[in-house]
């Protein structure tokens, strides 16, 4: 259970770490917003290395639903576009996805 806070602030670091390369290149941000950017990158790499999963295959795949909600939520609450009724729709879809991945029974 504790690969869900592990991908959530996974997820914040890569978020982040892409805005800062979008803020520079789509919105004429400084380029120091790479330097920042970059450490997030390499944050969220870090983080996603220590969940318990026994393949990475199966980390980044689980990990994937997490991203989806936390770009949601950014989209809302940094960006104040408000989620339509499909953006909702697939981050749930998503966060099945993870949870199957996640909490399936597993064989030997």
């Amino acid at each position: 259970m504790q690969s869900l806070p592990l991908f959530a602030a996974a997820a914040l670091a890569e978020i982040g770490g892409c805005f800062a390369v979008w803020a520079w290149w789509r919105q004429d941000a400084s380029p120091w917003w790479l330097i920042p950017g970059a450490a997030c990158l390499a944050l969220f790499a870090w983080l996603l290395s220590l969940s318990e999963a026994e393949a990475a295959g199966r980390a980044y795949a689980a990990y994937g639903g997490i991203y989806v909600i936390a770009s949601i939520l950014w989209l809302w609450l940094v960006e104040y576009r408000l989620p339509d009724r499909w953006d909702v729709i697939g981050a749930a879809l998503c966060l099945a996805g993870t949870c199957v991945i996640l909490f399936g029974a597993r064989q030997a």
